[in-house]
């Protein structure tokens, strides 16, 4: 295994930057400190001009596989997660077959473990009638993101709205349960009052149908349960003004019970978007007006919300282009979550200090994962180099599988040059080392 030295580069690390050398070996982070030198053979790399970050580690993706290879598999998006600066992932459990029993959630690491770049860990998933074998993940705790838990509508059959089944879910589960939070009667309400109204509906109906009261009302029962029986909830992708009313930034985030997340596309885009994107950035829950993409940067900068996310959700081109109704939701975005927020860190929206630690730190600190989300001393050697070079996304330099982004044509001001992932340089300057995988993520949860 090589070893590799960084010299003269600038540490992004816990609210500080900093020129330092850095010592990797052994896959992880054996020395930080002004200069060092060594006396063994090392792969001296020269920082300068650079910044050194602890890798992305994206709390909610959708790799589609097993069952939906034909969008995307856990190879081609962990591909290009790495060459985003994307070291760790968690994916959902919304594949085909879902992944509703033990030996299906196994089945996942196993093809995790062949075939990813980056290190992974997958949730178990619910249903209206697998709460048992749900509460078996208990026994992984510390090898287990977590369960997801759809209580708005996905696909098939993983909606969960028993109120008795929730009670046993948030009652008896030790993990940390992710919530996909939009009530479903209203989604349905506001739809038909739509279809009563107008002949067509369109992309731009999207957040009127999944409007901020759907939200709002499915948030605010999953806190209600949480708070009953004292669960350990996270609630993915807030999209709206009105949620931010239900968390909190008075407790430390390793005290916090609740916790809650921002997508980069919700950062991104606002409803008047929809104009020249249309069903490619269909997503749910939906991009909405200017007014909660400005309350949603407020609710991250003032740590009301705890981590940025991707949500990656790939679908082929072809899907994006059926009718609004049948055109698929969701969006690809892991390859350039973190080009995206250097970008809002270059136009000054936040610091670099603060996009690392909502992207690295928050989510090793939330999930409570071992040895990761840091540069320090002993922890694993995951960490991206990136540099002031403009570049534009195109279809081109796009590694997703299904082809296509809604960020082409964007210019991105910084550059990621090269990822590590547990000290090896898996992604350099455009080219990939695959022969080590990423390894299963381990949690420390009492």
């Amino acid at each position: 295994m090589k070893t590799y030295l960084i010299k003269n580069v600038t540490l992004v690390n816990e609210g500080q930057s900093w020129i330092s050398d850095i010592y990797i070996k052994n896959g992880r982070i054996e020395k930080i400190a002004p200069q060092i030198s060594v006396n063994e053979k090392v792969e001296e790399i020269n920082g300068e001009g650079q910044f050194l970050l602890p890798g992305v580690i994206d709390d909610q993706v959708h790799f589609r596989e097993p069952g939906l290879t034909h969008k995307a598999t856990i190879y081609t998006e962990a591909k290009a997660a790495v060459a985003g600066g994307t070291t760790s992932f968690m994916e959902m459990p919304n594949t085909q077959p879902p992944v509703f029993t033990q030996a299906l959630l196994e089945d996942k690491y196993a093809i995790g473990a062949q075939n990813a770049l980056a290190n992974y860990s997958f949730f178990m998933g619910t249903s209206q009638d697998n709460w048992e074998e749900v509460l078996r993940t208990n026994e992984k705790k510390n090898e287990v993101c977590g369960v997801k838990i759809f209580m708005g509508s996905s696909t098939g059959n993983l909606l969960v709205d028993n109120p008795l089944v929730l009670e046993k879910i948030f009652g008896g589960s030790e993990l940390l349960i992710a919530t996909h939070c939009e009530e479903e009667s209203i989604i349905k309400r506001n739809k038909a009052a739509l279809e009563a109204s107008k002949p067509i509906l369109e992309p731009a109906d999207h957040p009127i149908i999944r409007n901020e009261e759907a939200c709002f009302e499915s948030s605010f029962k999953a806190i209600q349960l949480a708070k009953k029986f004292d669960a350990r909830l996270h609630i993915l992708h807030i999209s709206t003004e009105k949620e931010l009313q239900l968390f909190s930034n008075l407790r430390p985030l390793a005290d916090k019970r609740i916790t809650a997340e921002v997508c980069v596309h919700h950062l991104h885009f606002t409803a008047d978007d929809y104009a020249s994107k249309g069903n490619l950035i269909k997503c749910n829950p939906a991009i909405k007006e200017a007014k909660h993409k400005k309350a949603l940067w407020e609710g991250l900068l003032n740590d009301q919300l705890d981590i940025i996310a991707t949500d990656h959700a790939p679908h082929t081109w072809e899907e994006k282009q059926e009718a609004y109704t049948h055109a698929h939701a969701g969006l690809p975005l892991v390859q350039h979550s973190l080009a995206l927020m250097l970008k809002y860190v270059d136009e000054g929206k936040l610091s670099m200090e603060k996009m690392v630690e909502k992207m690295s730190h928050a989510v090793a600190t939330c999930f409570q994962i071992k040895e990761r989300g840091y540069i320090r001393e002993g922890y694993y050697a995951d960490l991206v180099l990136v540099s002031k070079n403009a570049n534009t996304i195109s279809k081109e330099n796009i590694l997703y599988k299904c082809g296509w982004s809604p960020l082409e044509g964007v210019q991105m001001p910084y550059q990621i040059n090269s990822t590590f992932v547990n000290g090896y340089l898996v992604y350099h300057q455009g080219h990939f080392d695959e022969s080590q995988k990423g390894s299963r993520l381990q949690f420390s949860r009492p």
